[in-house]
């Protein structure tokens, strides 16, 4: 009985919290913040294949994407960087890339939003071996909607620690 009480004290202590959340985002902001975290999925899942060819779908043609202190503008140009990447790459020569994102903070405001998040790079080097960590870091996004669609407008990859001077969530 008592496990009851307390499992009906905390339906309804969601229940009263719940339309306080609807009120700050309403249901275009939740239904926008889905969209962009199923486009950075397919992002990601395009990794380890022909991730160039697919870029349109997720850049603004005046998309930027910065790796350190270089930035690449513009689709063709982000195209250039991946095609840049040397053969003898780790995640070129091994037998499979998977990249796991998570912990994604979308902002949307109005036809613009944020993003930030973490990610992990596994490689597989020969068919059955164990995966392990190539790399991890932080992506910090914005985001443009036009046309009806989510667009990449500026990508800021960083290393495990520290966000862009002036970022906002």
């Amino acid at each position: 009985m008592k496990n009851l009480v307390w499992g009906l004290g905390a339906v309804i202590a969601l229940a009263i919290g719940a339309p306080a959340l609807a009120e700050e985002m309403g249901p275009q902001a939740l239904s926008d913040r889905a969209e962009i975290e199923d486009m950075l999925t397919r992002y990601y899942n395009d990794f380890g294949g022909a991730i160039g060819d697919h870029l349109s779908q997720f850049y603004a043609e005046d998309g930027e994407m910065i790796l350190g202190t270089t930035h690449y503008k513009g689709i063709e140009a982000i195209k250039g960087m991946y095609a840049s990447v040397p053969a003898d790459a780790p995640q070129r020569k091994s037998f499979a890339l998977n990249i796991l994102i998570g912990n994604p903070l979308v902002v949307v405001k109005g036809d613009t939003a944020t993003a930030r998040l973490v990610f992990t790079e596994f490689i597989v080097e020969k068919e059955g071996d164990a995966p392990r960590v190539l790399t991890m870091g932080r992506e910090f996004d914005h985001f443009v909607k036009r046309g009806g669609k989510w667009l990449i407008l500026k990508r800021e990859i960083l290393g495990p620690k520290g966000a862009p001077e002036g970022w906002e969530d």
